[in-house]
C-alpha cells in the first residue's frame, strides 16, 4: 500500500487530562475535586482505584515531555486542574498550582512542543459541587473568573485554548445517570447542567478573548453517529439519543438554538433559560475539536429519557472497551460536522484504542498491533473526510500514556507508553515507535 500523506503543517499531538495523570491531589495547596470524592466511594470505580497518584505526572512531567519530544510531536493537549489553581473553586488563588503549569509550559516550549490548554476536563472543585455544581447558574460566572485567571498567567505563551472537554459526557454521566462524578441521576439536574455548561462556555470565551485578543479559542466535543439497535423498533430512540448526546451542545454553541427536544425539556424547568443566554452561548470560536472512538446504538426505553444505549450487531470488531471499530463512522462524523455545522478548522482532539494489556513476560515492550491497526484505519478515514472537503488540520492521539480511565480504573489502557502503576516506570510500546514514524514522515507508514 502506498504511503498516505498529510498536508504540510498538519498538527500531530497527544492528549491527556489532569485528574487522569497528575496525581499529587493533596500537594502544594490543591483542593479536592468531585473525582477525588466520587472515586473514594466504594463501588464507584473498578477495584476502588482513584487518581490520587495516577501517573504522578506532577513530579515526572519532565520525563513525559521527553517522551513527547521523542515522538516528534508538534503539540500537546492537556487540561488545567481547576482545584489546583482555585482550591475552593473561587476566591483565593493557589500560586503553587499555577507554578506547576508554568514549569510544564516552559518544558514544552523548550522541547519545541506547542501547549494546547483545555480549561475543564471533568475535575470540578468539590467546594463548588457543594454549592450545586453545574446545576447552579453561578457556576458559569465562577468558570469565567477561573478562565480569566489562567489566561492572565499563561496567555503570553499559549495561543490554543479550549473551554470544555466532552460536555455531553460529563453532564449526562455525572448528572443524568450517575455513572461518573458527582454521581447524580436526575434528568432535571442534567438539564440544568447542560444549560449552565453551555452558558459557562460562552462566558469563558468572552473572558479569554478579553485577556488574549489574538488567541485561538475552541471547544472539544465527543460526537458519534447513532444507529438503531433494531431498525424500525428503535428509530425513534435513535433520534432521541442523537439529540441528547450529539446536539445538546454543538447546536446552541454554533447555531444559537437548542434542538427541539432539548428545548422542550429545558422549558419545563422554570427560569432555567433566560433572555440573552443563547446569544452568550453562541460566542464566536476559531476552531472545533472532535473526540471520536466509535458509533453508538440506541434502543427504546421508558421515562425519563425514552432511549438508552444498545449493543452493536453481533460479530462486529470491538476494542477492549467494548466499542465498535468502525472508521467509516469516523469519516462520516467528520463529514457531518463540516457539512452541517462548521466550515472552519477542525482538530481531532482525541482518538485511540483502549484494551487490557498485561505486562509482556520476559519482554520490555508491549506489542500492541491492534492499536496500530486501529489508529491507521481511522487516520485513513480522516484523509477521506479531508478529500471530501472537511478542513481537518490536526490529530491528537489518546493517549500519550496509560492513565486512570475514570470509572474503569487502571485496567483499560490507551497509551502509546506503558505505565507500571506500581513503579511508575514508563516504557514505550510498539505503537510509540509506529506513531513516531508517522509523525516524522507526515504519512501513514
Amino acid at each position: 500500500m502506498p504511503q498516505l500523506s498529510f498536508p504540510e503543517g498538519f498538527v500531530w499531538g497527544a492528549a491527556t487530562a489532569s485528574y487522569q495523570i497528575e496525581g499529587a491531589v493533596k500537594e502544594d495547596g490543591r483542593g479536592s475535586s468531585i473525582w477525588d470524592t466520587f472515586s473514594a466511594i466504594s463501588g464507584k470505580t473498578k477495584n476502588g482505584e482513584t487518581g490520587a497518584r495516577a501517573c504522578d505526572h506532577y513530579h515526572l512531567y519532565k520525563d513525559d515531555v521527553a517522551l513527547m519530544a521523542g515522538l516528534g510531536l508538534a503539540a500537546y493537549r492537556f487540561s488545567i486542574a481547576w482545584p489546583r489553581v482555585l482550591p475552593n473553586g473561587a476566591g483565593a488563588i493557589n500560586e503553587k498550582g499555577l507554578d506547576f503549569y508554568d514549569r510544564l509550559i516552559e518544558a514544552l516550549l523548550d522541547a519545541g512542543i506547542e501547549p494546547w490548554i483545555c480549561l475543564y476536563h471533568w475535575d470540578l472543585p468539590q467546594a463548588l459541587e457543594d454549592k450545586g455544581g453545574w446545576t447552579n447558574r453561578d457556576c458559569a460566572k465562577w468558570f469565567a473568573d477561573y478562565a480569566g485567571i489562567v489566561a492572565a498567567r499563561f496567555g503570553d505563551r499559549v495561543t490554543q485554548w479550549a473551554t470544555f472537554n466532552e460536555p455531553n459526557v460529563f453532564t449526562l454521566f455525572g448528572y443524568g445517570i450517575g455513572y461518573h462524578a458527582p454521581g447524580r441521576a436526575d434528568r432535571n439536574d442534567w438539564l440544568k447542567a447542560v444549560h449552565h455548561v453551555n452558558l459557562a462556555h460562552g462566558t469563558a470565551l468572552e473572558a479569554l478573548r478579553a485577556a488574549m485578543p489574538t488567541a485561538q479559542l475552541g471547544v472539544i466535543l465527543n460526537l458519534q453517529p447513532v444507529r438503531p439497535e433494531q431498525a424500525g423498533r428503535d428509530d425513534k430512540a435513535r433520534e432521541t439519543l442523537d439529540t441528547i448526546w450529539n446536539r445538546a451542545f454543538v447546536d446552541p454553541m454554533v447555531t444559537g438554538e437548542y434542538p427541539a427536544l432539548v428545548a422542550d425539556w429545558l422549558g419545563g424547568v422554570p427560569g432555567l433559560v433566560q433572555k440573552g443566554d443563547l446569544d452568550i452561548i453562541r460566542e464566536p470560536m476559531d476552531w472545533l475539536g472532535l473526540n471520536h472512538y466509535s458509533p453508538f446504538y440506541a434502543k427504546a426505553d421508558g421515562p425519563p429519557w425514552g432511549a438508552t444505549l444498545g449493543a452493536p450487531p453481533a460479530g462486529r470488531p470491538l476494542t477492549g472497551m467494548g466499542w465498535e471499530i468502525d472508521p467509516i463512522a469516523f469519516r462520516d462524523q467528520i463529514g457531518e460536522i463540516a457539512e452541517r455545522y462548521w466550515k472552519g478548522p477542525i482538530y481531532v482532539t482525541e482518538n485511540g484504542f483502549g484494551q487490557i494489556e498485561n505486562a509482556p513476560p520476559g519482554r520490555a515492550k508491549v506489542d500492541d498491533e491492534d492499536r496500530i491497526a486501529y489508529i491507521a484505519s481511522y487516520l485513513g478515514a480522516l484523509l477521506e473526510a479531508r478529500a471530501k472537503g472537511a478542513d481537518v488540520r490536526g490529530y491528537f492521539v489518546w493517549s500519550l500514556m496509560d492513565n486512570f480511565e475514570w470509572a474503569e480504573g487502571f485496567e483499560k489502557r490507551f497509551g502509546l507508553v506503558r505505565v507500571d502503576f506500581e513503579t511508575l516506570k514508563r516504557t514505550p510500546k510498539a505503537s510509540y515507535d509506529w506513531f513516531k514514524r508517522l509523525v516524522m514522515g507526515n504519512a501513514l507508514p
